[in-house]
């Protein structure tokens, strides 16, 4: 690798000194029984209660935050009326309050300097920080275009940002969540029954018969309402089917646990189609009416048998066709699950178009126990300009991948290197709420991109692996101390959310609303920032939905009648997709036009070398990507990820229970840290399985320094999915080490 002119700098004590975080009982998660009922007894007198919802995931339930007489946060709970949680928060959630107590987090703006030769941050005030930012940001437009200034952001912040980004004149903006987790299943069944799944998905998993999980791994990714339906579903009595290489926390509660061969899914669910077809199982009323391509379909899947599928899959045949004939049994009240990190092999779309067709053969579309017609309330715009119109932005980076309907965050990560693009170079960053790092693969990639920028700025609250590489760190504040963006999510029915300051930001931290605002004043956009305090936005569209900021305060989370009609479709109503047929298209005349298969096809992938194991990772129920691993609250609860190896190759290898050992990807590349052994029969003994997330480089991060190994340092090679540039992450390799490779090296 040559070398960097941009080096990575260890965040110092600068900026990270104060009072540690307190582990008393009081703020720890977990049972406190004197705590609730103190809570319960006391809160009128003793409690201040503030509305809020979450920002430890993308599942933003609403919550309660009790602050005592001093201000302190002390306890966090879910919000009884709210859709999302009714009144439960997971374990993240009730850690929540360990974000804001974090003695770790970024507490003033910092500007990369050079003293004595060595590259160094120093404090910097708010507006030396800013200044230097929106005069980068000028020098940038008037040599290159606006456009050439990128965003890449996550979760609330980015709304904000982007917000200003579009004020000025840029389009080039994008977020891992799209083509590094669930865009191939909005291509999937967007192509196939024309609608998005969103978030939170339209499952009706409460009233389902039979719940097909093929990679997901509810109670694990803890998808807050979807974990509380599945667990009134299995005591209703239905029947759970889990497709996994693992067994997973679902899985241990399914009937049926298919412990498939990594990336043979397609196989099976052209097998399954092939069985719900030639058996006449598939719901014939429903598929006469609604569906398009039957015909083809038919023809497509004859030879699919699971007689076919066992050689692909290892599934036993009567396995694939006894539970093929569970699912038509209780169809239309039936889901087989579309997931939501489903970027695998590069096949994505059509995989998870293949699962749609699936629930298009069941009926389960718009039917009770299968998947709900979903609706919002539409957050009125506070009055602005019209945004400039870029000459170019991530749509015109990722033109080659037809149906990428966002940003797709490796292609602009690629237009910053100079010798990749000419025609929309990308001069610099402005990196918000998103460690790449951590979460990007290629970590070569990255490091060659960050070394091309001009100028690169990093918003977080925590001194991240990516904060060691800007020329300047902005502390933003956590979601417990300031306002965002109203709440508004599909689901059942329509329901708005608040969030507000339960506390004041600690140290020198700012909410992204106030960074974006006093970045686009320094850009002279004044008048897209037509406000004194992002309170201002809030009280206008709340009195437009035609209630208001005081009555919010009091409720946290209000709901609206549907007005899109009902739930479900009536028996035999006509009902038009947003297809371009109109109906469910088992065969897509759109794709076989653009070159593309019309109808998912199996191919196979690359197999593991001799020596080497596919390297499967997933979520820890207690944690959220890479960014709640340094939470003290959560941290408590696990504090490192560990290898699941079978029995079979521990004995192979020799290796045993607890066992500290290293990783080697198929690209020679060796993880920084080590891990320790768990041997387990639940895990395939052709793969190994660690949590994702863990495995943090940076000192500064005190709970989560060298804790286990990083997944994405062991991903070198990446799929791309030609319909929509999704990156497939799980074609890598590892070989397992036991002995230190490190020995005599600094880490």
């Amino acid at each position: 690798m040559t070398t960097s002119r941009r080096k990575f700098i260890k965040i110092s004590a600068l900026g990270l000194g104060g009072v540690a975080a307190s582990t008393s009982a009081l703020n720890m998660f977990g049972a406190n029984t004197y705590l609730d009922d103190l809570v319960k007894q006391n809160v009128a007198t003793k409690f201040k209660r503030t509305a809020t919802y979450c920002e430890v995931c993308f599942w933003k339930c609403a919550a309660w935050a009790y602050t005592n007489e001093e201000g302190e946060i002390i306890k966090l709970k879910g919000n009884e009326i709210d859709p999302h949680c009714n009144g439960r928060l997971c374990p993240r959630g009730t850690g929540g309050v360990g974000m804001y107590n974090d003695g770790d987090r970024l507490k003033t703006p910092l500007i990369r300097t050079t003293i004595n030769g060595e590259q160094t941050y120093r404090e910097a005030s708010w507006d030396e920080a800013l200044d230097l930012i929106a005069s980068k940001m000028k020098d940038v437009k008037s040599k290159y275009g606006a456009e050439s200034f990128a965003l890449l952001k996550h979760g609330s912040p980015g709304s904000h940002l982007e917000h200003l980004f579009k004020s000025y004149g840029s389009d080039t903006i994008a977020e891992p969540a799209y083509a590094q987790c669930r865009g191939p299943r909005e291509t999937g069944f967007g192509l196939t029954v024309g609608s998005w799944i969103g978030s939170p998905e339209p499952t009706d998993i409460r009233d389902t018969k039979c719940l097909v999980l093929i990679g997901s791994h509810i109670g694990e990714n803890m998808h807050n309402t979807q974990v509380q339906e599945m667990s009134d579903a299995i005591d209703n009595g239905a029947t759970i089917i889990t497709v996994d290489p693992r067994l997973s926390t679902a899985a241990s509660k399914s009937e049926h646990w298919l412990a498939i061969k990594p990336s043979t899914d397609i196989a099976l669910l052209l097998a399954w189609m092939h069985v719900l077809i030639y058996e006449n199982l598939y719901n014939k009323e429903y598929v006469d009416k609604y569906g398009y391509g039957l015909k083809e379909l038919k023809e497509h899947v004859k030879d699919f048998t699971p007689e076919w599928a066992y050689g692909i899959t290892t599934i036993k045949p009567e396995e694939i066709r006894k539970t093929a004939r569970i699912m038509a049994a209780a169809a239309p009240s039936t889901i087989i699950h579309p997931g939501r990190h489903v970027v695998w092999y590069g096949d994505d779309s059509q995989r998870e178009r293949a699962i749609a067709m699936l629930n298009g053969l069941l009926g389960s579309w718009g039917n009770r126990g299968g998947f709900y017609f979903k609706e919002k309330i539409k957050i009125p715009k506070y009055p602005q300009p019209a945004y400039p119109t870029p000459k170019w932005g991530w749509e015109e980076i990722g033109e080659k991948y037809p149906y990428a309907e966002m940003g797709i965050t490796s292609e602009l990560i690629k237009a910053t290197i100079p010798n990749e693009n000419t025609e929309h170079p990308i001069k610099g960053w402005i990196v918000a709420g998103t460690n790449l790092i951590n979460t990007v693969p290629d970590r070569e990639m990255i490091l060659k991109a960050m070394d091309a920028l001009e100028f690169f700025v990093v918003i977080d609250t925590m001194p991240m692996e990516i904060t060691g590489y800007a020329d300047v760190v902005l502390p933003e504040c956590t979601y417990l101390e300031r306002y965002d963006g109203i709440r508004s999510a599909t689901n059942r029915e329509p329901s708005i959310a608040l969030r507000q300051p339960v506390a004041k930001p600690k140290y020198k931290s700012k909410p992204a609303w106030w960074i974006s605002k006093q970045i686009g004043e320094r850009l002279g956009l004044h008048d897209y920032f037509d406000y004194n305090d992002f309170e201002d936005v809030i009280k206008w569209q709340l009195n437009k939905l035609g209630t208001s900021l005081d009555e919010m305060k009091k409720i946290g989370v209000k709901k609206f009648e549907r007005k899109s009609g009902p739930l479900f479709l009536e028996k035999g109503q006509d009902y038009e997709f947003a297809t371009n047929s109109g109906k469910i298209e088992f065969y897509s005349d759109e794709l076989a036009s653009k070159g593309f298969d019309p109808m998912p096809i199996y191919t196979p992938h690359p197999e593991p070398p001799q020596g080497y194991y596919r390297l499967n990772y997933g979520r820890s129920p207690m944690h959220t990507f890479s960014r709640t691993i340094n939470n003290p609250n959560l941290s408590a609860l696990k504090d490192t990820n560990k290898l699941w190896i079978n029995p079979k190759v521990a004995r192979i290898l020799d290796l045993r229970n607890e066992q500290v050992v290293w990783l080697e990807n198929q690209d020679g590349i060796i993880s920084t840290f080590s891990i320790k052994v768990r041997v387990t029969e639940r895990i395939r003994w052709d793969s190994v399985y660690l949590y994702h997330g863990f495995g943090h480089n940076d000192k500064k991060l005190t709970r989560a320094f060298g804790k286990g190994i990083s997944d994405t340092e062991m991903i070198s090679k990446v799929h791309i999915d030609p319909l929509m540039g999704g990156t497939g992450l799980r074609g890598n390799f590892v070989k397992i080490l036991t002995e230190d490779p490190h020995k005599n090296i600094e880490i």
